[in-house]
């Protein structure tokens, strides 16, 4: 689950909030354990949600960097490679 959650920071066109909830989502299923909560849970599960996913968008904001920005296209083919290698076995 954790593979998943894909680094946000410095891409060009910048991080969507889209791609900021999926993370966020990810994350709170992971520490919970839960991939969908139960009714009795579902508000508290989905809060969590939006908590991160805003706390996130703000820390994502508010970095700086030197480095010029990552390409979207370079870093999936890198990922691609490394997972055909991971699984090649």
């Amino acid at each position: 689950m954790c593979r998943n959650i894909k680094t946000l920071f410095n891409f060009e066109p910048p991080v969507t909030d889209d791609e900021v909830g999926a993370a966020s989502l990810q994350f709170v299923r992971k520490i919970t354990g839960f991939h969908k909560p139960s009714k009795p849970n579902e508000a508290a599960f989905q809060a969590a949600v939006e908590d991160v996913a805003r706390i996130s968008s703000r820390l994502l904001r508010s970095l700086e960097t030197n480095a010029p920005p990552k390409n979207r296209e370079e870093e999936a083919a890198k990922a691609r490679a490394r997972a055909a290698e991971r699984f090649a076995n």
